[in-house]
């Protein structure tokens, strides 16, 4: 069975990318274009790892990320920021940040060293 990802991204451009992405080195995807349904998805689907943006429609990426920490059957699921603005110092327990544009290959081996 091949991990999951959740994609948090409010651009369907960058959503259907980084699901291309994702597919073609074998990961499993679900989407969230929200911070209110990224929790309602994560708590649904369990997903390995997690790929959040920092400008979302409605409840910023950080307050997501802090609503994962305080949950104890999700604290320990990784995250990696994707975000076009600088906003490393937003988060501070993810596992990278990554900025947009980005290169691919970059993100998978990250996602690779991460979870497999």
């Amino acid at each position: 069975m091949p991990k999951k990802i959740l994609i948090v991204e409010d651009d369907p451009v960058i959503v259907k990318y980084l699901q291309a992405v994702f597919s073609d080195n074998g990961y499993a995807t679900c989407t969230a274009g929200t911070a209110a349904e990224a929790m309602d998805v994560v708590l649904a689907e369990k997903p390995d790892l997690v790929t959040l943006d920092l400008q979302l429609p409605g409840e910023w990426g950080p307050r997501f990320y802090r609503k994962l920490r305080q949950d104890d059957t999700l604290r320990d699921i990784p995250v990696i920021v994707v975000s076009g603005i600088d906003g490393d110092h937003a988060i501070k327990g993810a596992i990278a940040f990554v900025k947009k544009p980005f290169d691919p290959e970059k993100l998978i081996g990250i996602v690779k060293n991460t979870i497999g």
